[in-house]
């Protein structure tokens, strides 16, 4: 495991001061998170890892995914931003998974004691169970019990019990986690395939108390019930933890992920659950996961995943 500061050669952007107007980009205004944060404001923090994807026999390559996004946002206009935080990245060294898990959840409670509002890049979506570890730290100092919404937008429920964990685990051991220390959760997973998933994860998902909805039920003619049920969700819960696998989109928007999606479920309609997450008010960290360069298609899915982080970075 080891940690990365903030790399502003990969912030570079064009540069039209000369026009009327705010041109900002997220390239002119970002810096290293080093100072004081502003209470809610969210935080960039990469998780370069492939040791989970490999260990659920996957397709490596998502530990470049970090980099290549923070490549594609620093085009993207700033608009209401006034600055973004950076906090360069947790790299996992071979299969060191468990130590790169643990250092990146001591990071994301760090940052949250600060105030901030962690959005987490992947890496595998091993990433979830480091960013939960960051989320339990930090509400434990605080001594708060109230219920926790896991909101998982995936094809895959990801909740297999087999170890050591992978990226196909970290819902099982977030429940596990849960269950042993008797905290109020509620996992959801948003799109799930049933060509992706065997009938032993459906029990699993059942056995835990998981919701979930199919992507046959995702499509942009169901919109308005999917904002009513995440709707009934956020209302049941205090803490909002919304973490996003890339593979949920369909192969024609995210080419580069380790599964990509025959189906999948349109990006508009992920990015409205995500917006009315970010409204709720109770959203205290975000990640995404699976990005994998080395098999997109001329920067589609970096676009795509670049935008959604995009509205989970603005105010």
């Amino acid at each position: 495991m080891s940690m990365a500061q903030f790399d502003k050669s990969l912030w570079k952007a064009r540069d039209d001061s000369a026009e009327q107007g705010d041109t900002r980009r997220l390239a002119h205004i970002v810096e290293a998170a080093a100072g004081q944060v502003r209470k809610g404001e969210a935080v960039l923090l990469g998780f370069a890892c492939d040791a989970g994807v490999a260990r659920n026999q996957g397709r490596i390559g998502a530990a470049e995914g970090p980099s290549v996004i923070r490549k594609f946002l620093a085009g993207l206009p700033a608009h209401g931003l006034t600055r973004l935080l950076d906090a360069g990245d947790v790299a996992c060294e071979g299969d060191r998974l468990e130590d790169a898990q643990e250092q990146l959840g001591l990071r994301v409670a760090e940052l949250m004691e600060q105030g901030a509002r962690p959005l987490v890049l992947g890496g595998g979506h091993e990433i979830a169970w480091g960013s939960f570890q960051g989320l339990a730290r930090w509400l434990d100092a605080r001594g708060d019990s109230e219920p926790v919404l896991v909101l998982n937008l995936d094809a895959h429920f990801d909740l297999r019990t087999g170890r050591p964990g992978s990226s196909g685990t970290p819902f099982d051991q977030i429940s596990r986690y849960c269950e042993e220390r008797g905290r109020a959760l509620q996992y959801a997973c948003l799109g799930v395939s049933r060509l992706a998933n065997t009938p032993a994860l459906y029990a699993r998902a059942a056995e835990v108390g998981a919701i979930w909805v199919e992507d046959r039920d995702m499509q942009e003619r169901h919109l308005a019930a999917r904002l009513a049920n995440v709707d009934a969700l956020l209302a049941r819960a205090r803490h909002v933890y919304l973490t996003i696998d890339l593979d949920v989109l369909p192969a024609g928007v995210m080419p580069g992920v380790s599964a990509p999606a025959p189906y999948g479920v349109p990006l508009t309609v992920i990015e409205e659950i995500v917006l009315r997450v970010k409204a709720s008010g109770k959203l205290r960290l975000a990640d995404m996961a699976e990005f994998s360069p080395r098999y997109d298609q001329d920067g589609h899915g970096a676009r795509a995943a670049a935008r959604l982080a995009w509205q989970l970075l603005n105010d």
